[in-house]
């Protein structure tokens, strides 16, 4: 593992969800970057469980199939572990360590402080973000710590390696998807303005609120398109199918027909988003009451469930924030080979910044 802040080599991003594999490859040319292979599978069930790959060798040979499907040739790869399965911390420090007593200090010092479990079962990585300095004129550099079990790191890992491949690098998904965003950040908000991040995966949802293109506040949901799924079914008395393309397929119902008894499973939907529109406002608050917080003034939907239709218009409304859907293709000036339908697009910041990696 080179670290969850390295720069990767040419190669592939891999995404390994519980519902899909997803595979990318970028290629730089004179005029910006093209996106040469673009790959999708389903991901059988019991292979991967809460974050954690269950199925190495399946999971292996799933990519080494998709590859070969879509002649994709690489031999190196770039890996996103669920950011619920992460440790993220920003610790300040006095800004005279040089790298080897700043290092001595995250991983001795740091570690024991914020790690849930032992030093010696994580992997863990971290990265200088900038100097401040204190009421006493004290200066500090700001660090970005992340670790992960190494049972799930090596999960990943093993996987990869199953299909013939070399890890180059392995991250959190959060960190993957602010890669894919960071110009769009730069270029659309101030130092004195944060975005909220929403990621909604399949078994929950991440929360992030950016400044500056740094993460000043996580968290994670038990929510996600698989609980919105399970709702609808059961409202339309029919059984749970493993479609990892569901959220394409339906739309927030309008305020009239979200409340008529006639459409149980749109009041079933509602119901949920409702439950997470209500965890992120209270992430939104949590923040704004932190010394040093800035205006959230935009909420950023990506992930497979930013698909759902009429999502973007439904957030705005009921947090009062300015909501929208991330299209990395758009936001990276990609060049593609193939038509890429828009309701996929929000599911593709992820994999995308993986392969920026490796480009």
């Amino acid at each position: 593992m080179t670290g969850f802040f390295g720069i990767g080599a040419s190669g592939v991003g891999i995404e390994i969800t519980l519902m899909r594999l997803q595979i990318a490859q970028l290629q730089r040319q004179r005029q910006g970057l093209k996106l040469v292979a673009l790959a999708s599978a389903p991901m059988p069930e019991g292979y991967v469980e809460d974050g954690l790959i269950v199925d190495r060798e399946g999971v292996g040979e799933l990519i080494k199939n998709l590859m070969q499907e879509h002649r994709i040739k690489a031999k190196r790869a770039a890996l996103a572990i669920p950011s619920h399965r992460a440790v993220t911390r920003i610790v300040q420090l006095p800004a005279e360590l040089d790298d080897v007593e700043l290092r001595e200090n995250v991983e001795n010092e740091q570690a024991a402080l914020f790690l849930p479990y032992p030093r010696e079962e994580a992997d863990l990585d971290f990265q200088k973000l900038g100097l401040s300095r204190t009421e006493d004129d004290q200066e500090l550099v700001e660090v970005l710590l992340a670790a992960t079990r190494k049972e799930t790191t090596d999960s990943y890992m093993e996987a990869v390696q199953a299909a013939g491949l070399t890890v180059r690098s392995v991250e959190t998904t959060g960190f993957a998807l602010l890669r894919t965003l960071r110009e769009q950040l730069r270029q659309t908000f101030t130092e004195r303005e944060a975005a909220a991040i929403v990621d909604i995966g399949y078994d929950n949802t991440e929360i992030s609120i950016v400044v500056d293109g740094v993460p000043k506040f996580a968290r994670d949901v038990p929510i996600g398109v698989l609980e919105m799924q399970n709702a609808v079914s059961r409202a339309a008395s029919m059984p749970v199918s493993r479609n990892p393309n569901w959220a394409q397929t339906v739309s927030v119902p309008e305020e009239g027909d979200a409340t008529s008894p006639t459409n149980r499973p749109g009041i079933a939907l509602v119901r949920v988003l409702q439950e997470l529109a209500d965890e992120l406002r209270r992430s939104i608050d949590f923040y704004r009451d932190q010394p040093d917080s800035v205006e959230v003034v935009q909420i950023l939907l990506a992930g497979p469930g930013a698909a759902i239709g009429q999502l973007d218009e439904y957030m705005s409304h009921r947090l009062g924030i300015a909501a929208s859907c991330v299209d990395p293709i758009r936001i990276l000036n990609l060049e593609v080979t193939q038509e890429i339908p828009a309701a996929e697009r929000p599911g593709l910041g992820v994999v995308l910044g993986l392969a920026l990696r490796e480009v």
